[in-house]
């Protein structure tokens, strides 16, 4: 048996999960937030509304961005959600020890912990993210 859990934050509409979280590591390591995008198979313009009803529900930017031209474009992640990153990290991880001691205690043995993986729509299919 396991126990699959999935968590996000509310702030009078949904904050801060998974995705938006999945979203801001693309940009910390690609330095944009189309090259994200891409690498989770999903549009930048989903990508953006994303970021944007994040940083309207929890009051503060996640990004910053520079238009391209010559020099270049980009994204770049704001230390407030480098910040939350690290919260949202550390809140999961406990998370796993406190499902699995409830469960333990309820059922009398050890079940697997799991989070919840999303599935990435593409074109109308369903598939689950690896």
């Amino acid at each position: 048996m396991k126990v699959i859990y999935k968590m996000w934050f509310d702030n009078s509409g949904t904050a801060f999960g998974e995705g938006p979280y999945r979203l801001l590591k693309g940009v910390e390591k690609t330095g944009s937030l189309w090259r994200a995008a891409v690498a989770m198979e999903m549009a930048y313009s989903k990508a953006r509304r994303i970021i944007a009803c994040c940083e309207q529900n929890l009051g503060f930017t996640l990004i910053t961005r520079k238009a391209g031209g010559v020099s270049g474009g980009g994204s770049k992640v704001t230390p407030e959600a480098i910040e939350l990153m690290g919260k949202y990290e550390r809140v999961r991880a406990q998370m796993e020890g406190v499902l699995s001691a409830t469960y333990a205690k309820h059922f009398g043995e050890r079940a697997e912990v799991q989070f919840y993986e999303m599935e990435i729509r593409k074109r109308g299919r369903r598939r689950t993210a690896q």
